[in-house]
């Protein structure tokens, strides 16, 4: 059974704070999927994220970049944003399957762009905008995620 956590975030600051447990629960290898339609908030949590990591600098949308590297004490993290791929073959095309593969905690924005051959997820993180806010779906798809999601859960008010 797949476990899951759903939560209403009801401002940008919530969504900040959810990114940061995240963050305390990441391992070196770990593979986030951010699902959403355009301005659900993937990459306001993926700033959660990096801010907790200690990144002071800005934190856009690797739109057109296609991939932003952070690196910290503990681990190297990529974010990567798909939207730009019209087809599912690019990510691969562009040469990303390394990095996915590597040791670097991975963020991906869009993941669905890059069709089934992406490596899959630990942890998906599905944002919808609700009532001012928006609504969040984690999903645990691996023992990793498992693991992280009961850190969150464990953690989160």
């Amino acid at each position: 059974m797949t476990d899951t956590l759903r939560l209403h975030l009801p401002d940008e600051a919530a969504t900040l704070r959810l990114g940061g447990a995240l963050a305390a629960a990441l391992q070196p290898g770990t593979r986030i999927h951010l699902s959403g339609d355009l301005g659900a908030g993937k990459t306001t949590f993926a700033r959660g994220v990096l801010r907790a990591l200690g990144h002071q600098g800005a934190v856009k949308s690797p739109t057109y970049t296609l991939v932003e590297p952070y690196n910290f004490s503990r681990l190297d993290l990529h974010h990567f944003d798909f939207y730009r791929f019209g087809a599912t073959s690019e990510w691969d095309d562009a040469g990303f399957r390394e990095i996915l593969d590597s040791a670097s905690v991975c963020l991906v924005e869009w993941p669905e762009r890059a069709g089934t051959t992406l490596p899959p997820a630990d942890l998906r993180v599905e944002l919808t905008p609700c009532d001012g806010g928006r609504d969040v779906t984690l999903t645990a798809q691996s023992p990793r995620g498992e693991k992280m999601l009961a850190r969150i859960k464990a953690s989160w008010p």
